[in-house]
């Protein structure tokens, strides 16, 4: 059981390095942001739902649950939205270190979501990670309309976090995956729709973006998505989205290597994320000691 669980936290902070690069791969890819999402979704149902029928596995799940996963998949596809718009209106680093606070937000809705009592040192290093953005949004001022977009996409990113540990209880990771990926293309084309967007440029994009929406969509979300809602089976909530605060750490050291230009920030916002990263480690070190005293 223990081996199960360092397996699954090793194999998190592989997902959470993927996830990093997936904020490279939006700032890459040179369309909108609701289109990029569509995109990813479509052919993302399309890799789950051959990896499904290659591992024989049923398509079927109760009504209720479906009506759950139709809720869960409108979530996940404004979440990327306002990800993807948050990058394209500031940079990569701005908007990964907004994340940051997905943590704080985790430990104040999981009690609601699973019944347990708030952990005082969960609000705690919630407030820290606050205080180390803050220090970034002071100095980042002109970045202001990106962090709002991270935010709004933080917030729905822990809805459908804490959702998904409830269904995962019972339903297989890459068939409630791909039903919430079929959801979230269906509410973005009747958007599209009404908005007569599907239009004949709307499907012609450039070589570049093809290879890098396939990346997108294969590697950083069919693989990546699945394999986080299959760690949630070992690991709580809280645990998986405080250890996503490594996010904005990979993603920013890729950004600035990669991108370079308008992602090399100010000193204050290193001091800001170096606080996020001490604060990941720190929680990570009691959770570690508390079961030691439990053993």
């Amino acid at each position: 059981m223990q081996n199960d669980k360092l397996k699954s936290y090793l194999n998190l902070h592989l997902i959470v390095f993927i996830w990093g690069f997936t904020a490279i791969l939006g700032a890459l890819i040179t369309i909108t942001a609701d289109a990029l999402v569509w995109y990813r979704m479509v052919f993302a149902s399309m890799f789950l739902s051959l990896f499904i029928l290659f591992k024989k596995k049923s398509f079927r799940i109760p009504f209720k649950s479906f009506v759950k996963l139709i809720f869960v998949g409108l979530l996940i596809a404004l979440h990327w939205i306002f990800f993807f718009k948050a990058i394209h209106v500031s940079n990569v680093s701005i908007t990964l270190s907004v994340f940051s606070l997905g943590a704080f937000f985790a430990s104040l809705l999981e009690p609601l979501f699973y019944g347990r009592k708030v952990l005082w040192y969960e609000v705690f290093f919630g407030f820290i990670i606050i205080a180390g953005l803050a220090l970034i949004m002071k100095v980042e001022v002109n970045y202001l309309d990106g962090m709002l977009y991270a935010l709004a996409s933080i917030l729905l990113g822990v809805l459908f976090t804490l959702m998904n540990g409830k269904l995962i209880e019972n339903h297989d990771p890459s068939v409630i995956s791909f039903y919430e990926f079929l959801a979230g293309v269906f509410f973005i084309s009747v958007y599209f729709i009404f908005q007569q967007k599907f239009t004949l440029d709307f499907f012609i994009l450039t070589f570049n973006n093809w290879v890098l929406i396939l990346i997108l969509a294969s590697i950083c979300t069919a693989y990546a998505f699945t394999a986080s809602v299959k760690v949630m089976q070992k690991l709580t909530p809280y645990t998986v989205m405080l250890t996503t605060n490594l996010e904005p750490v990979y993603g920013i050291v890729l950004a600035y290597f990669i991108l370079g230009g308008k992602e090399k920030m100010s000193f204050e916002f290193y001091i800001g994320a170096i606080i996020i990263v001490m604060t990941v480690i720190l929680n990570g070190v009691i959770k570690h000691y508390q079961k030691e005293v439990e053993v």
